[in-house]
């Protein structure tokens, strides 16, 4: 069986940007999150389908939480995203909700150091899904989460930032994982 693309006989594969990894993954460029309030990741493809944020040793120097957002060509959208976050182990489970990005965390401190990921997956229509798992190094605690985000346009970009957009990340490393 053949496919005929653009005059030519077979599958024509999409260009792509970055490094690629094993399966046709694309690795972003790995940012050390020792300073500034936000952290952007752009120039997304628009045939990427699967982004994973990655992070390793982050921190940050206050008590606002980080969370994830996207954008699109009108810019990063900073409202309505839904669903939750939960902790896990620790003394005190808990849980919350945030509509202005993916949360990490149901509270945190400067001295927090988490280690994980954040999977968005686009469900179709610009709709994105998003599962946050991860764990805090400097004390007992697993935090989980999942949400949705449906965007204005298609995706172009990822934001790591804090919900007061004013805290500043002081440890650790993020890159982006991307594939169609």
């Amino acid at each position: 069986m053949s496919i005929t693309l653009d005059g030519t006989t077979g599958i024509v594969a999409p260009s792509v940007t970055g490094t690629p990894v094993i399966g046709g993954l694309v690795s972003g460029t790995a940012v050390a999150s020792t300073s500034g309030t936000t952290i952007d990741f752009t120039g997304i493809p628009s045939w990427a389908k699967r982004i994973t944020v990655m992070f390793s040793g982050l921190s940050t120097n206050g008590s606002s939480i980080p969370l994830v957002q996207l954008g699109d060509s009108g810019g990063v959208e900073t409202t309505s995203y839904l669903g939750s976050i939960n902790q896990g182990g620790g003394s005190t489970p808990s849980s919350a909700a945030y509509s202005s990005g993916f949360a990490f965390a149901t509270s945190w401190g400067a001295a927090a150091v988490t280690h994980g990921a954040v999977t968005l997956t686009l469900i179709g229509s610009n709709v994105w899904a998003a599962t946050v798992l991860h764990g805090i190094s400097n004390s007992s605690g697993v935090y989980y989460g999942a949400g949705s985000k449906t965007l204005s346009d298609t995706l172009t970009q990822v934001r790591i930032t804090t919900v007061n957009g004013t805290d500043t990340f002081d440890a650790g490393t993020i890159n982006i994982m991307y594939e169609g």
